[in-house]
């Protein structure tokens, strides 16, 4: 159902509703944007259609404690969030730089949220009123939890939720887990004696510890702060543990105090997806930002449906693992139609739904049978190196999905610009829905993310060897001339990710060479918390198997290994014969075909070339993609992030 009404951001809109006071004072480091791919649009709906009075403060003054007593002292409590980002990430580049543009707030202003926001909020509040509840949510808090490498530091942090001073800690997706904490606040039971709820973190003493579920590690910050071995080890457990059925609970000592982590909270099913979607958003940001031109972050996702939550991809370099989890779980049909007949009723809606996806767009179900008794597999991934036996894999549904929602009267066209994931569409012996999705719901161009194609490389960032790649690219190409269309693939490729080489970065640039491909964008690897990959960048350690891992620390390499890919471009060229002096790669200097840059001032240096050449082959190019905006949890789309 479409929504006119937003919900209160003033005490006077408070008043007008009758209310003395809400029951929940919701603070984020967003501006508010009453839309189902917000974080604080779905759990603000959830918890009002739960009977609750939810006021939003966004983006409060941090630097003076007035705006965050702008409602009183709620009856319940505050919830806190950075928002739909890591603050950090939204405020630096890899290259820990200051942005200039933040597509979370009103015009892309910068500066209207602090740096690790949930901490600096949540202290607010204490300061402001004393021992009122403080609930910690959002990617943040949930990727925070534990103790943790921060990049932007250079250094282990502690668990969020002591730095912050808050109550409760809840990760993962957070509906449920809110409206149990809700009802038993409700109840008259303290903040402090909320201690079984799944999908939480909370902090008791360690001479009196009060744990409710079977505990599977026991670690300890002052071995954890070292970094190191002990770090990884930690990270692998928590990972092991990340699951609704077989999970169970982690402690960490700090001190006198025990953090302790409850197991996750199960996904919501369908009939519960379709009753969280089904809630009365208005779909639009809120009117107060119209002066400044509204929040970019709209643009997106104002036409895209979310069909579904989770990813067994479980790629090593993105956090969804650590918050949706690996357990996939989707709408109905019947739902998603709705959504997008509402979208259709919109006033600016032009007959395009720029996408029916999620984390990755073509999963609709858990990745096995075995799933949904057991839970996901503590030690082994679905799709790489090789799809699992157990794996299902069938695309018919959400065929069918999107072929029903094009039949809708006022849409032209249906897009999917969410991330496809090649392999599992390679593995599917059925190909009619490959053969629909390039005649009709691709918009020119195709992402995709095949990352690398260095096998060493591709089995630390737990993706499929590069010939599954090879051979989907050829049928995409294959397919785009069957159905007499010229459209493009942008891969998405990532430099300096752990046990990547400057020789493991030449090999891609030839391949890059070899294909006549010149990628405009370049995402180079950035550690956030929550991610396999992080642990490796921090330790030098391979938290799944304990091994070393080669590691691009140094600021220099790091921009040789991204220069390397942009190698055409010749603001690049220093840095190319820079990078392959250093790698003994001088026969790839020079005006030969199979050379990356020529020489400067056109002195080849000498060298004996290592390798063989290559051959150009005239294959069809891929268009550059633009894409600045952060993101986190290994999307970079709008739906989540690296």
């Amino acid at each position: 159902m479409l929504g006119t009404e937003f919900l209160p951001i003033s005490r006077a809109e408070c008043e007008a509703r009758g209310w003395d006071r809400p029951d929940f004072v919701y603070i984020t480091g967003d501006a508010y944007v009453d839309h189902p791919s917000f974080g604080v649009a779905i759990i603000s709906r959830v918890l009002e259609a739960a009977g609750y009075r939810v006021a939003i403060l966004a983006q409060p003054n941090w630097k003076a404690l007035d705006d965050v007593k702008r409602f009183g002292k709620p009856r319940l409590g505050f919830l806190v969030t950075a928002g739909n980002v890591d603050s950090m990430v939204s405020h630096y580049s890899v290259t820990r730089h200051r942005r200039g543009y933040d597509y979370y707030s009103p015009g892309g202003k910068t500066g209207l949220r602090p740096d690790r926001a949930t901490i600096v909020y949540s202290n607010m509040i204490r300061q402001a009123y004393g021992d009122v509840p403080i609930i910690l949510g959002g990617l943040e808090a949930s990727l925070r939890r534990f103790a943790h490498y921060d990049y932007w530091e250079d250094r282990m942090r502690r668990s969020i939720l002591i730095d912050s001073r808050a109550d409760i800690l809840t990760y993962g997706m957070g509906e449920n887990i809110l409206v149990r904490i809700a009802n038993l606040l409700d109840k008259g039971v303290p903040v402090k004696k909320i201690r079984d709820v799944r999908g939480t973190c909370y902090l008791c003493h360690a001479d009196k510890p009060e744990i409710h579920y079977e505990v599977a590690a026991e670690l300890d910050w002052e071995e954890l702060k070292e970094g190191g071995r002990a770090y990884a080890d930690a990270f692998g457990a928590q990972y092991r543990e990340q699951d609704a059925i077989g999970g169970r609970a982690i402690i960490e000592h700090y001190g006198d105090k025990l953090l302790v982590q409850n197991p996750p909270m199960p996904p919501l099913e369908r009939e519960e997806l379709d009753r969280v979607y089904a809630l009365p958003y208005t779909r639009k940001v809120h009117p107060i930002y119209d002066k400044d031109g509204g929040v970019p972050a709209i643009a997106e996702v104002a036409f895209s449906i979310t069909h579904n939550r989770g990813c067994f991809g479980a790629c090593n370099f993105c956090a969804l693992a650590f918050h949706q989890g690996r357990s996939v779980r989707s709408r109905s049909k019947e739902s998603v139609l709705a959504e997008a007949r509402e979208i259709v009723k919109m006033p600016d809606f032009k007959g395009y739904i720029h996408d029916v996806g999620g984390p990755t767009a073509n999963f609709r179900a858990p990745a096995c049978d075995k799933q949904l008794k057991h839970g996901v597999c503590p030690n082994r991934k679905c799709l790489a190196p090789k799809p699992c036996p157990n794996l299902k894999v069938d695309h018919k549904e959400y065929y069918d999905l999107i072929e029903s929602v094009e039949k809708i009267d006022g849409i032209k066209k249906v897009f999917i610009r969410s991330g496809i994931r090649f392999d599992y569409l390679m593995a599917d012996p059925d190909d009619s829905f490959f053969r629909k999705l390039v005649r009709d719901n691709v918009s020119g161009q195709l992402k995709v993310a095949p990352e690398h194609c260095s096998a060493g490389v591709l089995a630390y960032m737990g993706k499929p060897d590069f010939s599954v790649y090879r051979r989907f690219r050829e049928k995409f190409f294959d397919l785009c001339r069957a159905c007499g269309k010229e459209q493009y693939l942008v891969p998405y490729l990532m430099s300096s990710h752990p046990g990547s080489t400057l020789h493991d970065a030449i090999a891609l640039a030839l391949y890059l060479k070899r294909e006549n491909l010149s990628p405009e964008q370049v995402q180079d690897f950035y550690p956030t918390p929550g991610t396999a990959s992080t642990v490796m960048f921090a330790t030098g350690i391979d938290p799944f198997t304990g091994k070393k891992v080669y590691v691009a620390r140094d600021p220099r390499e790091k921009k040789l290994q991204r220069a390397l890919l942009q190698y055409g471009k010749p603001e690049n060229a220093p840095f190319v014969r820079e990078a392959l002096i250093a790698a003994h790669r001088e026969d790839l200097i020079g005006t030969g075909k199979d050379c990356l840059v020529r020489p400067e001032n056109n002195f080849k240096p000498q060298g004996k070339p290592q390798g063989k050449n290559q051959n150009n082959r005239n294959q069809k190019n891929s268009r550059p993609q633009k894409n600045t905006k952060p993101t986190q949890g290994g999307q970079r789309n709008h739906k989540k992030k690296r």
